[in-house]
């Protein structure tokens, strides 16, 4: 028999992260080399981005809470903004300071928290702009290995998702997880309406009955057929068609909800899932009520951030290609008007006296957290407050199927 793995799943431990051993190589030798030389210098540096994926203009900055308590006890001073900002390429998310060797091997994970979480916050936001006031859960966890399903969802939600499918992500923003019942239901029981009934008489009634109509036979007759047995009981029918059998989703879709109305079922809403983005979302609005979004969610674009020394024992130093000297990044309150400047230096001043607010704020000083981590409800809560001005128009692409 083969000897079973030494750690069944591949995945770094809480403590391996904590002590700096998920790092590049070239970081530990560089810390062998600097010590070797004694050279203990302290420095400041700094996490930005030049550039955001495919066709995004902004980001939703997310993975801080993970990113303090990798850095609590290390002994640096962290400056950053508050977890959900939303903001552009060349504004600096945040800066670190301390002696170089003491926390060079940290670089490489504090990277990966921000960059995943950052870019899965900001899918996650562009799709529940899109939607507007429908409901978009997420349903990507099985895209991803399960380990990154609570961070996943987590920040999936701080984005702006209305809730989540797996439990174990639930329990991490404090919610219910949120779900219809699978196509191995109505296999398993062999018809959609009998499975739908079976589901009805087990679950709990606070639980809302969505059918799902699109296993065996076509979407119309089966939305018709459960919307008859459960009547008023029934909340939604979701059509996860796959794209083989799929045709035109939109006609489809339109098709159902003629039939449901026609009937007298205007109180069954349509939820839609299967392959759905930001831009699919767009297209569907009209006749759509709400989204599960999967793929597009867990496996986002990261964020490309980069760590960058911008000042050495206070010299502004930098590599080419970067700005050298440490900045600030001042937002005037309630717009989305951002300003870089050199350290010490105030904002420009307004002509109409408006307030400018500094968005890198004390994190981390001397190894201990200083300010409070909001939960993630009220993160999302940030993050829509942004939303709001964030003009549609800004999601929008050449190639739409419809242009509503």
């Amino acid at each position: 028999m083969a000897n079973a793995p030494k750690r069944p799943f591949h995945t770094a431990a809480d403590a391996e992260i904590k002590r700096g051993e998920v790092s590049d190589v070239y970081f530990a030798r560089t810390v062998q080399i600097l010590l070797h030389r004694g050279d203990r210098k302290r420095v400041k540096a700094e996490v930005y981005l030049k550039s955001l994926p495919e066709d995004w203009q902004w980001g939703i900055l997310a993975g801080l809470e993970e990113a303090a308590a990798l850095l609590e006890g290390v002994p640096v001073d962290v400056w950053a903004m508050d977890e959900g900002t939303l903001f552009e390429g060349y504004q600096p998310v945040l800066r670190i300071e301390g002696t170089y060797v003491e926390w060079a091997q940290y670089e490489t994970a504090l990277l990966g928290l921000l960059c995943q979480a950052s870019g899965i916050a900001t899918k996650a936001a562009r799709c529940k702009k899109a939607a507007g006031d429908r409901q978009v859960i997420s349903f990507g966890a099985r895209r991803m290995h399960p380990t990154l399903a609570p961070m996943i969802e987590r920040n999936a939600f701080v984005g702006g998702c209305d809730g989540v499918a797996v439990t174990k992500s639930a329990e991490l923003i404090d919610a219910d997880p949120m779900g219809t019942i699978p196509h191995s239901l109505v296999l398993m029981v062999g018809d959609t309406v009998e499975a739908l009934k079976a589901f009805h008489e087990v679950v709990d009634p606070k639980v809302r009955r969505v059918a799902l109509v699109d296993t065996l036979q076509d979407e119309k007759f089966e939305a018709i057929r459960v919307a008859e047995a459960l009547g008023r009981d029934l909340y939604a029918v979701r059509l996860d068609t796959p794209s083989s059998r799929r045709g035109d989703f939109y006609r489809i879709i339109e098709e159902v909800r003629w039939e449901l109305d026609l009937r007298g079922f205007g109180h069954v809403k349509i939820l839609a899932s299967g392959g759905v983005d930001e831009y699919e979302i767009l297209a569907l609005n009209p006749i759509v009520d709400g989204y599960g979004v999967g793929t597009a969610i867990a496996n986002a674009p990261v964020l490309n951030f980069a760590l960058d020394i911008m000042e050495i024992e206070g010299r502004p130093m930098a590599k080419r290609g970067k700005w050298s000297g440490a900045k600030e990044v001042y937002r005037r309150r309630g717009t989305r008007e951002t300003v870089v400047v050199p350290a010490g230096t105030p904002p420009p001043a307004r002509a109409d006296g408006g307030a400018w607010e500094a968005l890198l704020k004390p994190l981390v000083a001397g190894g201990r957290i200083v300010r409070d981590l909001p939960p993630p409800r009220t993160l999302r809560e940030f993050v829509l407050d942004q939303l709001s001005r964030v003009p549609l128009e800004a999601l929008r692409r050449q190639g739409l199927r419809r242009d509503f």
